[in-house]
């Protein structure tokens, strides 16, 4: 079974977790393949993206412990970055990683079961990334999450921003569609600036999502043609061709 799902419902591309029986914690391998899927999405001629999970009862748990991913991987702005929109739909649990991955989406709706969950204080480990979440919703409703690790369920989400709208339990995705449907009918030039003046200049970037971002500069090096093409120059002692790419 394919662990991330990618299929389009007319301009719209959709972008599924699917590893119910595990509340599709995110594994080293899903999270390559939904930053792989969500590239792909920047270059195709689809106009909006839905990042989901299949089924109701979670979006994600999070990061897989057995298997620990580079989350940054499936962070919008961080692990790609795409002048598109890029709608959350959420239904059940959106613990830890998953929290930052909705978070930086730039919209989101949520089915009414929803529960957003930050335990990394009882874990005594953190990527410090979700410190973000104070420059999204009031700092004293972030810090209750972050500090106190306390659940915030839909409505909740929905009166402090941190979801757009609440909609009945298993309606989520549907209502993602119809608003990247809508979305599709929009001036990409548009909607693609007002989203980069709102990320880049407005929205400020912790040191975490800062060093993500490096990480990621650093990572496209390494995978480069031009890399693989410096380490033979180097065993065949001769000059390398370096293509840019």
């Amino acid at each position: 079974m394919d662990q991330v799902k990618v299929w389009d419902d007319g301009p719209v591309r959709i972008v599924a977790l699917n590893r119910p029986e595990k509340g599709h914690a995110i594994t080293k391998g899903m999270a390559e393949a939904l930053q792989a899927a969500m590239l792909e999405f920047d270059r195709s001629e689809q106009r909006a993206a839905v990042i989901t999970a299949t089924g109701t009862r979670a979006f994600s748990f999070g990061a897989d412990v057995t298997e620990p991913p580079e989350l940054w991987r499936t962070i919008p702005t961080v692990g790609f970055r795409t002048q598109k929109p890029v709608i959350a739909a959420i239904e059940g649990w959106c613990i830890g990683g998953a929290l930052v991955l909705a978070m930086m989406c730039d919209l989101a709706v949520c089915g009414a079961g929803a529960k957003f969950y930050y335990p990394e204080a009882k874990i005594g480990l953190t990527g410090g990334m979700i410190a973000g979440l104070a420059a999204r919703i009031p700092h004293k409703v972030a810090m209750e999450m972050l500090l106190l690790c306390r659940t915030i369920e839909a409505e909740r989400a929905a009166s402090v921003g941190l979801v757009n709208e609440v909609v009945p339990e298993g309606q989520a995705l549907a209502k993602a569609i119809e608003w990247g449907g809508e979305l599709a009918g929009f001036a990409p030039m548009v909607l693609g600036t007002l989203k980069q003046i709102v990320n880049e200049d407005i929205l400020p970037r912790g040191p975490s999502e800062q060093m993500a971002l490096h990480m990621q500069r650093i990572s496209a090096v390494r995978q480069s043609e031009d890399f693989k093409e410096g380490v033979a120059a180097f065993r065949e002692k001769r000059a390398p061709k370096f293509r840019g790419r």
